[in-house]
């Protein structure tokens, strides 16, 4: 059972997040290019090849339209915190109209990303966290400002990001079985699968069915489920462990799941290491 309290303090773009329980987990299509900073606690990242670990001090880049399984925690005693900017198209738009710039789109697309150590990121993370003791709203062309400087820094130190925040692009039509065996571990409506893959809900199932003769859920459970297998066999995990990160809401469902598609609950696994260990 994951139990938890979020507190955001907004100030304009800018947001100041905290969990009061200690385990919480999400996953979703990030809406805005979103570049955040770990305050205390830590954040892991599920990727498809990779799991990032963030923890006080580091920052992060979560690209628009990205995929993401986040899990925040408590550690070394801290809850977690974060303050995160939030990049809008239009703050965007206007940033690179101001400069004369145009954006560049050579096809590559960092993804989400941990970003190296600058004095400018500690300095603009640094001047923002007194805004969060204000009792007013902060004024907005501070607000704007900083998401300027935050721009700015980003075009200094990693073009590539910069270059992404420029892109404003809707998803277009990609080939589907690609995208799926790459994220089918993630927890998301049909709809918001059908929205990346650049199709209607209909055309999606129906390209699916074409594809794997199945349905996307029936599909999307079994492999689900394989991966979950290879995990407690293979890397010797627990169930409690891997259950969220392959795409189950609660550890009584994955059992029941598991059960149903391979004749023996996850325990059993866990239990038959055990008694080899003895």
């Amino acid at each position: 059972m994951i139990s938890h309290t979020v507190q955001a303090v907004s100030r304009a773009s800018i947001f100041l997040t905290c969990t009061d329980g200690k385990y919480y987990s999400d996953e979703f299509v990030v809406q805005k290019n979103t570049l955040i900073r770990m305050l205390s606690g830590e954040m892991r990242i599920i990727l498809p090849e990779r799991t990032l670990v963030a923890g006080a001090g580091d920052t992060i880049f979560f690209p628009r339209l990205e995929l993401a399984k986040v899990m925040k925690q408590s550690k070394d005693g801290q809850p977690y915190k974060s303050t995160a900017i939030y990049f809008t198209s239009e703050a965007v738009q206007l940033y690179f109209t101001r400069h004369h710039l145009k954006p560049v789109h050579d096809g590559r697309k960092p993804g989400i990303s941990q970003l190296d150590p600058h004095p400018l990121l500690d300095s603009l993370f640094d001047s923002i966290l007194p805004y969060f003791k204000l009792k007013n709203e902060l004024p907005e062309n501070i607000a704007a400002g900083k998401v300027d400087e935050a721009i700015a820094i980003l075009k200094e130190i990693n073009v590539d990001l910069f270059n992404v925040l420029g892109n404003f692009e809707e998803p277009g039509k990609i080939n589907l079985s690609e995208f799926m065996e790459k994220n089918f571990m993630f927890n998301i409506p049909l709809d918001q699968f059908s929205y990346l893959t650049g199709r209607s809900l209909t055309t999606f199932k129906r390209d699916f069915k074409k594809a794997y003769y199945v349905s996307p859920q029936k599909w999307l459970t079994q492999k689900r489920l394989e991966l979950a297998h290879h995990q407690l066999i293979a890397q010797k995990r627990k169930a409690a462990d891997v259950y969220l990160e392959v795409g189950f809401e609660n550890l009584s469902h994955f059992s029941f799941a598991f059960k149903k598609q391979f004749g023996y609950p996850p325990s059993v696994i866990s239990s038959h290491e055990n008694a080899q260990a003895l």
